[in-house]
């Protein structure tokens, strides 16, 4: 039987640091990057693919606020499924063609997916998340009284809006990634997928919110009993004293060395913290499965057991 693999891709994998933000910049790195993911493919392993959008839903945003004085802007739920469709777009185009080259015939879908969050998230209550253009206080304060959006000061940038970035708690799609995974690789949870709120009559509604994507791959991963969740960022490896010259490289994490380094604040809240409780969250929810980081360039080397950071239940 083919092992199940959920992918997580950062956003190195979906856009160079340097690059000038243009869709055809984009669609390059994304073509280097689906190199690797089809190679993972041509391996046997059955896959789905879930990706971030911050530097993208933060332009969709950008274009809206530019333009307000024309065209109205869009609500941040439907800038985040902007989003999901043109990244996904790429994705599609891009790994059909690796996988051609290959030899390897296998459908490419992009499904836009909604995730449920909870209304009562403390999240709501302290929203951290940072989206789109700086303002000026003066700005801030008129939006803040209009819309009800809250606002954080970044020194010497302005003020800048931000939001919640809640738990997920159930794939609406889920059902339809199942029905899709024996046939297509599936591209699914883009950004974490579009938050909603599920009211009691059956509705769904969007909310301005992120969800962080490496939670909804794990979550994913659940769902699907995924028997690998790989989780794809800039370093080969986790560390511990990051940056500083005692740092240490990471070949195995068991569940309590992993919660012992989180708690001792070793992983950024920003950027390796979310990875590692992903991690943790799939190996907790299943002791006999494992969790992979790693950086794209060395991710199959790491499927391997050659590299990368191996978070394992014991």
């Amino acid at each position: 039987m083919q092992e199940k693999l959920v992918i997580a891709l950062g956003g190195n994998a979906l856009q160079d640091q340097n690059s000038d933000g243009s869709a055809e910049s984009q669609l390059e790195v994304v073509r280097r990057t689906c190199a690797q993911l089809a190679e993972i493919s041509c391996r046997g392993y059955e896959m789905a693919i879930v990706h971030g959008n911050g530097p993208q839903v933060g332009r969709i945003l950008l274009a809206g606020e530019t333009a307000r004085n024309t065209v109205p802007p869009m609500p941040f739920d439907v800038c985040g499924a902007m989003s999901q469709g043109y990244i996904g777009y790429h994705i599609q185009q891009a790994l059909r063609y690796a996988l051609a080259a290959r030899g390897r015939k296998l459908p490419v879908v992009a499904l836009t997916t909604q995730v449920v969050v909870d209304g009562e998230d403390k999240a709501f209550a302290n929203p951290t998340k940072p989206i789109g253009p700086f303002y000026t206080a003066q700005e801030a304060e008129t939006l803040r009284k209009e819309k009800n959006w809250s606002f954080r000061e970044e020194t010497g940038k302005g003020w800048r809006r931000v939001v919640a970035s809640p738990q997920p708690k159930r794939i609406v799609e889920l059902a339809s990634v199942k029905l899709l995974w024996p046939h297509a690789i599936v591209i699914t949870c883009g950004g974490g997928g579009v938050p909603v709120q599920e009211h009691e009559d059956g509705t769904m509604e969007g909310v301005a919110a992120v969800i962080d994507k490496d939670l909804s791959a794990e979550l994913l991963a659940e769902e699907v009993a995924a028997d690998k969740l790989l989780i794809l960022t800039e370093v080969e490896k986790v560390a511990i004293h990051f940056g500083k010259p005692e740092q240490k490289d990471l070949d195995h994490l068991s569940l309590s060395q992993a919660a012992e380094y989180a708690k001792a604040g070793h992983f950024g809240v920003g950027s390796m913290l979310p990875k590692v409780q992903a991690a943790m969250r799939f190996v907790r929810h299943d002791p006999e499965k494992e969790a992979i980081i790693t950086s794209l360039d060395k991710c199959i080397e790491a499927l391997e057991g050659k590299t990368g950071t191996h978070i394992t239940f014991a």
